[in-house]
């Protein structure tokens, strides 16, 4: 715990809603969701507005429109979200060199490291400097939290949100956090808080009262321990420059339960080729690929294949997921499908079509292994599936509608650059505006209209960052 509040804690409002907003000036002041839109979809964040209505992260998808049927409801453009991100994190780490990202919204920085701030005067000067710096780059606002550990500096920035800044004095802390829920405290979700509830431990005062030595038997030595050293406020916790990333993935859950074969192959290899598009954005490649199968019955499976060296090849991935997926049995249905790479470096196998001809090679010679160790037996030629009738492929129109996701950026040769409202029915709807326009005019067109192209975001600020439609 130090002395001084030079652990800054920086929290971006509603970051994706907010963003939409941004660049959409016909939702602003508005509720907006965004998440995934199909029945098992779910919420990633939602505008402040929405939230007035009760819907809050993780809520399932249709929870949140039947509390607010007209709010406007899009799908995340992750790679836009990226390169707001990195103005943020560009700003933050002229600040300090230990700099801790959480989430593409949300870092710890070390103002001390920085030798920006000794006292509590200068840490809020930093803090309100880089509010309005944000704001200026981005045109979006975020929250500050400043205090002399990273639990505390954090409950700042929650508490002083939306566009605030609340500096927490040393030797206050308790005075703070005592009357607040015991889910304030970090490490502490709901199963824990649902225990700690039956014993009657609410509050951060009541986890102090009930002692250590309660603690450790409620929750065992370590949690037990840890939470009662976080109660008292001490936290000695730093804060890390570097965290290596330890894997890339990607996965999708699907509307309707997956049963054709051939379409759940076809889903594997998109995965795959989008997963390694994001292992190059990264600048790594990996040795070990990683495919997670969820069945119609929740319960999900995962296998493994390790290469010989690190790939970041299309044709490697996509190869090794098919092997994987041979050793899953989707009976019955799949609801969820991902592909992954671990055990990343930062330099690329050199002779991958040799590396992936060897590891067919070897997988004729060796029997597969299941988890437990044991050989698995492979299906022969003598031994063909049993036909599973085959789902019709999709039409032309249904092909062109999945280009037009909701709030996605378009342009049209007239109108110009706007964004999906929604589609269906051959017909897509778009509504034409730009960051820093008035609301603008709908117009619906075919889906096959060669006018209208999707289109990379426009910046929220003029010379600002922007980055292809996710």
């Amino acid at each position: 715990m130090r002395a001084a509040p030079t652990i800054l804690h920086l929290d971006m409002d509603a970051f994706f809603a907010a963003a939409e907003q941004a660049s959409k000036p016909s939702l602003r002041g508005k509720p907006v969701v965004v998440g995934g839109l199909g029945p098992r979809g779910v919420v990633a964040t939602a505008s402040y507005e929405a939230r007035r209505f009760g819907v809050h992260s993780a809520m399932p998808m249709g929870q949140a429109r039947r509390l607010a049927p007209n709010a406007a409801y899009l799908v995340p453009r992750f790679s836009f979200y990226r390169a707001i991100s990195g103005q943020v994190m560009e700003l933050l780490g002229r600040l300090s060199p230990l700099v801790e990202p959480l989430s593409l919204d949300e870092a710890f920085v070390d103002l001390e490291a920085g030798g920006l701030a000794e006292d509590s005067a200068g840490a809020r000067a930093v803090g309100e400097r880089l509010r309005r710096d944000i704001l200026a780059a981005t045109g979006l606002t975020g929250s500050v939290g400043l205090a002399g550990s990273k639990m505390l500096a954090k409950i700042a920035s929650e508490e002083a949100k939306p566009d605030g800044l609340l500096l927490i004095e040393p030797g206050t802390e308790r005075e703070l956090i005592g009357p607040r829920s015991v889910r304030i405290i970090p490490g502490v979700g709901p199963a824990t808080g649902e225990h700690l509830r039956r014993a009657g431990i609410t509050t951060v005062t009541d986890v102090v009262e009930a002692g250590e030595d309660e603690l450790v038997r409620l929750l065992g030595r370590a949690h037990g321990a840890g939470l009662h050293r976080m109660a008292l406020g001490r936290d000695d916790r730093p804060v890390v420059a570097e965290r290596d990333t330890k894997s890339v993935s990607v996965e999708d859950t699907f509307d309707v339960d997956l049963h054709d074969r051939l379409r759940i192959r076809l889903e594997v290899e998109r995965l795959a080729e989008r997963c390694v598009a994001r292992l190059r954005g990264s600048g790594h490649s990996g040795r070990t690929i990683v495919l997670k199968v969820r069945r119609y019955d929740f319960s999900t499976l995962t296998r493994s294949e390790t290469l010989r060296g690190p790939t970041d090849d299309p044709v490697v991935v996509r190869e090794a997921a098919g092997r994987l997926l041979d050793l899953v049995d989707t009976t019955g249905g799949v609801r969820l499908l991902g592909v992954g790479v671990s055990g990343l470096a930062d330099f690329t196998q050199e002779d991958l079509f040799a590396q992936a001809e060897a590891q067919a090679a070897e997988a004729d010679a060796e029997p597969v292994r299941d988890e437990g160790g044991e050989p698995r037996q492979s299906p022969g030629p003598a031994e063909p599936a049993a036909a599973v009738p085959q789902a019709a492929p999709p039409t032309a129109t249904e092909t062109a509608e999945r280009r037009w996701a909701p709030g996605h950026d378009v342009r049209h040769a007239v109108h110009g650059a706007g964004w999906v409202q929604g589609s269906g029915l051959g017909r897509v709807t778009v509504r034409f505006e730009e960051p820093g326009s008035e609301p603008g005019r709908v117009r619906t067109f075919s889906v096959d209209d060669p006018d209208l192209t999707p289109s990379d975001p426009l910046p929220l600020v003029p010379g600002g960052a922007t980055g292809a439609a996710a």
